[in-house]
């Protein structure tokens, strides 16, 4: 999502083994796998009279991830996709050679009342052999998604492979992202359970780490692949996620992601002289900030 003023960010700290902030990217860690942006949405009140309307903005090199906990957002892409994205569903946009979107709260839900928005949208790098491929959109409506118990955990496995279980959304590179409930005071064990780096955002309650509490908004990062467990107080709900980093880190400019300079300079050139592909029906633009 771009230009969203409900995105967070914290001043960050280092807890020995963990790095503990809010938001990717800064200026220590750039990248946890090929994620490579967190967008927090709310969670905020939603109507009357004021919704989510995120006009036509460009993207290159990525794919946006949208997931919510609470509320509807209508997703709406240039290839022609239309979408209305509930609690649990995943929308995956890969933006590849070139897109536009919009993300709106859907005509049905206008029509008075309130209502809570909640969610992240993640953006994930692309390989650089497939920066450059067709744009595409995938949606995974929530009862598609792998779900199941151990012990007093939860778990939902929104995309890639872990704890021995693969999602239907694969991504282009080896990666994982799992949503995570402690009904109790529970620990969460990961030897063995997930390829690569590790990154944990905290939605509500709280994790221990040694003798330091990272609490609900703030992001947890391990520094090292080896780590092998956290402590979850009771009501935690955290996403973890991460993968094995991208052999060459790419390089983020706006809504932009690319190997090279020059593209992201040539992707500004074209947004700017209005030569992307555009969202049927829709005349809004969002300009190069």
């Amino acid at each position: 999502m771009a230009n969203n003023n409900l995105l967070v960010n914290e001043r960050q700290a280092d807890l020995g083994n963990f790095i503990v902030g809010r938001l990717l990217p800064f200026r220590e860690k750039r990248q946890v796998g090929p994620f490579t942006f967190i967008d927090h949405m709310g969670p905020s009140t939603v109507g009357p009279g004021k919704y989510v309307d995120v006009d036509q903005h460009p993207h290159i090199g990525l794919s946006t991830l949208t997931y919510l906990f609470e509320g509807e957002i209508e997703h709406r892409d240039s290839i022609g996709s239309v979408q209305v994205i509930k609690p649990g569903d995943v929308g995956f946009m890969t933006s590849g050679s070139g897109v536009t979107h919009t993300e709106r709260t859907p005509q049905a839900r206008r029509q008075g009342g309130s209502f809570t928005m909640h969610g992240y949208q993640i953006w994930v790098a692309l390989p650089k052999e497939k920066e450059e491929m067709a744009p595409e959109f995938n949606y995974y409506p929530s009862d598609a998604i792998p779900t199941w118990q151990t012990g007093d955990l939860t778990f939902r496995l929104v995309a890639g492979e872990a704890f021995g279980r693969s999602a239907p959304l694969q991504g282009f590179s080896p990666l994982f992202m799992v949503d995570i409930y402690a009904e109790k005071a529970s620990t969460l064990h990961l030897g063995g359970q997930l390829r690569g780096e590790v990154a944990f955002v905290i939605v509500r309650g709280a994790i221990k780490e040694k003798e330091a509490l990272v609490k609900a908004g703030q992001m947890l990062i391990s520094k090292t692949d080896e780590q092998c467990e956290v402590c979850l107080e009771a009501g935690t709900q955290l996403l973890l996620f991460g993968g094995e980093p991208l052999p060459d880190e790419p390089l983020l400019r706006w809504n932009f992601v690319s190997h090279s300079k020059a593209r992201l300079a040539q992707a500004r050139v074209d947004w700017e002289n209005k030569n992307f592909p555009m969202v049927p029906g829709d005349n809004t633009y969002i300009p190069f900030p």
